[in-house]
C-alpha cells in the first residue's frame, strides 16, 4: 500500500488519500447543482452532516442506514432543531448519496429509507397583515422615488445601505422595468384597496 505523506506531518494510507479525493469530488459535483443562497445553505448542511461523521470516525462512503438515523436524532435531540430543519438537512443528505449514486461512487444511497420528522401541513411563521403590507409598499414607494425627487445618488445610496453606489444605480435602472413585472401588478392592486 503506498503511503502518502500530507504538509502536516504523518504518514497517509493511499486508500484514505483516494477516498478523500473522492469525497471532495463527490461534494463537489453535488453542490455544483446549486447556485446563489441555495448553494451557500446546502454546502453549510452538507458540512454539518460531514463534520458529524468525522467526528465519529465514520467514512462516509461506508455510512449505513441507522448512521444517518443517529444523525438526524442528533440534529433533534443535541442539537434541538425543529421538524422543518431536520427534514431540509436530511433532503440534503438524502440529495448527496443519490448524487453518489448516479455518479457511480456508491452503489445504493444509505439515505434511500431514512425516516424524516414530520413537518406539519401549516407554516407556524405568520404573514404580513394588510395593513402591514401597506406600510411597506409605502416605504418602498418613498425609497424606490427618492432619485425622481432628485435626491442626490450618493444619499440614497447611504439610505439603501448599499456598499456600491453601481447597486443603486442598478436598481434605478430596474424601476423602469416593474411596470409589467406580476408582483409589481399584484402590489399595485392591493394597495389600491380594490
Amino acid at each position: 500500500m503506498d503511503t502518502y505523506t500530507s504538509p502536516s506531518g504523518p504518514a497517509v494510507s493511499g486508500v484514505v488519500v483516494a477516498r478523500s479525493s473522492l469525497l471532495r469530488m463527490a461534494v463537489a459535483a453535488y453542490l455544483a447543482r446549486f447556485k446563489g443562497q441555495s448553494r451557500i445553505h446546502t454546502e453549510s448542511d452538507l458540512r454539518g452532516y460531514l463534520t458529524w461523521c468525522e467526528d465519529r470516525a465514520l467514512d462516509p462512503f461506508t455510512a449505513a442506514r441507522p448512521h444517518i438515523e443517529l444523525y438526524i436524532r442528533w440534529l433533534q435531540e443535541v442539537r434541538g432543531y425543529r421538524p422543518s430543519t431536520v427534514s431540509r438537512v436530511a433532503s440534503v443528505v438524502a440529495g448527496f448519496y443519490r448524487t453518489c449514486v448516479i455518479d457511480g461512487a456508491l452503489e445504493n444511497s444509505p439515505a434511500e429509507y431514512v425516516r424524516r420528522p414530520a413537518v406539519p401541513a401549516e407554516s407556524p411563521t405568520l404573514g404580513l397583515t394588510h395593513l402591514q403590507f401597506e406600510a411597506l409598499l409605502s416605504a418602498a414607494r418613498n425609497f424606490t422615488t427618492m432619485l425622481d425627487a432628485g435626491v442626490d445618488l450618493r444619499d440614497v445610496q447611504i439610505a439603501a445601505r448599499h456598499a456600491d453606489p453601481r447597486t443603486t444605480m442598478r436598481y434605478d435602472r430596474a424601476r423602469k422595468n416593474l411596470d409589467r413585472h406580476p408582483n409589481y401588478i399584484l402590489a399595485a392592486y392591493i394597495a389600491s384597496g380594490t
